[in-house]
């Protein structure tokens, strides 16, 4: 099955699943679809042996179709172990749940606790009871975090194109430029930063590929013209050699960090290819390749007087300059 028509498929069965039932009418607006269509729609969910009716409470009310409650609750055909989860699986379960916000108040993130709170309902009570223990546990921050509410269709657009390898025309806010354009693009791959969702998508006008911050597509149009994926692309790659969000040309950078601060920069690994140097007097200098030059530059400022950029030289004036314009001549970095 094509990556469109499941998703179709799904939503279907999510309207066809309300206690209320849809009407055709609501069928075709939910799916995007014409009423005429709505007809083949149930025929495909009959053919997969889901029981659907329809009945009409009153002569004045149209026609409402519903799946028969009953198969959902017996499930036939659906045989379930009595599940056993050790303490490390029950703990990554927590953790996976409710590690990301990204979702949260939007219909996906209602859809994942649905699913959740349905898939506890097999799980043992005294699991169950544990479960609701570590909730104490494991929190998740939210502050800073982007919001999704009303960017459902968005995202469920760029899904259907991503499972189908088929091009959108997007209306974008680039940030940084604080312009609003038009692109043709062929969307990638979905990742997470920061408590935001991202996308790797082809710029089809220049066959590169870049990231859009969902937030920021005003408008999308699924397009019926299928791309390619540029040989070679390898997103987990292209994520780890960024210093951040900006993938570009790679940079060789070199920072001397205060010993206020070098315990905190040796925590953590700050790309694949870091070297680290211990002076004496117990300041530090990391050397590293990657990629981003504006993030790279923001990084080292945000330490103040506690990181020096001693390569490359041209971020290294950047730098020099953004801090003679706030504080004049009286900058040194």
């Amino acid at each position: 099955m094509r990556g469109k028509n499941l998703v179709q498929l799904i939503r279907t069965l999510s309207l066809l699943s309300r206690p209320q039932g849809v009407t055709r009418k609501e069928m075709a607006e939910g799916l995007g679809i014409s009423q005429r269509s709505v007809s083949r729609s149930i025929r495909v969910i009959e053919d997969l042996g889901v029981p659907v009716y329809d009945d009409r409470a009153s002569p004045e009310r149209e026609k409402r179709w519903r799946i028969e409650p009953a198969y959902v609750l017996s499930m036939p055909g659906l045989s379930l172990p009595n599940i056993s989860l050790t303490l490390p699986e029950i703990l990554s379960l927590c953790m996976s749940a409710g590690e990301s916000p990204v979702f949260r108040g939007t219909e996906i993130g209602r859809h994942m606790d649905s699913a959740i709170a349905k898939l506890m309902l097999f799980v043992p009570e005294d699991t169950q009871t544990e479960l609701s223990a570590l909730k104490r546990i494991f929190i998740c921050k939210t502050m800073g975090s982007k919001t999704y509410g009303g960017k459902e269709d968005i995202i469920r657009t760029l899904t259907e194109s991503i499972l189908n390898r088929t091009s959108c025309r997007i209306t974008y806010h680039a940030f940084y430029k604080d312009e609003i354009s038009e692109e043709d693009i062929g969307p990638l791959h979905f990742y997470e930063n920061r408590g935001g969702l991202y996308l790797f998508a082809v710029k089809l006008k220049s066959r590169q590929v870049r990231s859009y911050a969902c937030e920021r597509i005003r408008r999308i149009r699924a397009l019926a013209r299928p791309f390619s994926c540029p040989p070679g692309f390898d997103p987990e790659d292209t994520l780890n050699s960024a210093f951040d969000l900006t993938h570009g040309d790679p940079v060789s950078v070199k920072i001397r960090f205060s010993p206020a601060v070098a315990r905190y920069i040796k925590e953590k690994t700050w790309s694949e290819n870091q070297h680290l140097t211990e002076h004496p007097d117990g300041s530090l200098t990391l050397s590293m390749t990657t990629s981003g030059r504006r993030d790279i530059k923001s990084w080292v400022l945000s330490f103040g007087k506690d990181a020096l950029l001693l390569e490359p030289e041209d971020i290294k004036k950047d730098i020099q300059a953004e801090l003679e314009k706030k504080f004049g001549g009286h900058a040194k970095k």
